[in-house]
Order: structure tokens, then C-alpha cells, then sequence
């Protein structure tokens, strides 16, 4: 099943049906070769990188017309072509934090949270610790990133 975030329903009909407001009409997207996503893993314990490549697989999966790269030892997901490139254009970073990962949103304190999960007190970045697959399988995690993927920060 495609679980591509939902576009706002104002454009919802202009869009032909299983097309994610967020896909990209480009013929590719930046993703990482095989191997720069291991050199990464492999500076990350090992039981972490299943719950690292299931953290991959539903960003990718929620809002494919995202940019993956690494930046900041995080796998970084941004908007192709925003303002100051991963930075500027992010929706998320999955990384670790100690012995568990976080998926890490730049401008975290902008996106609504109704079941609180964000974590954080800085003025911008928030995040929600991914300790368990649960963690992560949690229905408002998926809202956040869409969330996040849609979200255009103001100056």
C-alpha cells in the first residue's frame, strides 16, 4: 500500500490518483548508493542499523520526492532545490544519539505535534526518540514527517 504523505485537500483533485503531493515529477531523486548508506551504518552500532534502515525506508516511502543525503553524521532528507540546501530545505535527520536514534526535524518547533512526541527546547529543532520499532511504527511519527516534508520555513 502506498503511503505517501496526503496533499492538503485544496490541490487534492488537480493530482491524478496515487500521486503524493510531495512526488517529484523529476525523472530521479537523490538517494544514496548502497555504499555510502553502509560507511555511514558502520560508525553506528550494529543494533541499530535495522532500526536505521526501517526509519529510511518510511521517510522514504511517506514523501519520496525528498533529497537523501548525509550530512551532520545523519541520514538528512530535503526539499530539492529550497533555500540553503539541507539546511534550509530540511524535514528530517535520522540519527543517533547514543545508543538509540532520533528522527531530528530543524524546524521541529514550527510543526503541530497533537500527541506530544517532539522533544526539544531550542528555538528551532525538535525531535522524537526512536528507540523500538514501536517508537518509530507510532501513527503520529508518520504525521510528523509529512508534516515536516511539507513545511516551508519563513526567513
Amino acid at each position: 500500500a502506498n503511503r505517501a504523505c496526503r496533499a492538503p485537500s485544496t490541490d487534492a483533485a488537480d493530482r491524478p490518483p496515487g500521486k503524493s503531493a510531495l512526488s517529484s515529477d523529476a525523472v530521479s531523486v537523490d538517494r544514496l548508493a548502497p555504499l555510502e548508506l553502509q560507511r555511514l551504518l558502520e560508525t553506528w552500532p550494529d543494533d541499530l542499523h535495522d532500526l536505521a534502515r526501517e526509519a529510511r525506508a518510511l521517510v522514504l516511502e511517506l514523501a519520496p520526492a525528498l533529497r537523501e543525503s548525509v550530512a551532520f553524521h545523519s541520514l538528512c532528507y530535503s526539499r530539492p532545490g529550497a533555500p540553503f540546501g539541507v539546511i534550509g530545505g530540511n524535514a528530517c535527520l535520522i540519527s543517533r544519539c547514543g545508543e538509540h536514534l532520533e528522527l531530528a526535524f530543524l524546524h521541529g518547533a514550527s510543526l503541530p505535534d497533537p500527541d506530544g512526541l517532539l522533544e526539544g527546547g531550542g528555538k528551532a529543532k525538535r525531535r522524537v526518540p526512536i528507540r523500538t520499532r514501536e517508537d518509530l511504527r507510532h501513527p503520529a511519527v508518520a504525521e510528523l514527517v509529512c508534516a515536516a516534508a511539507r513545511h516551508q520555513p519563513t526567513a
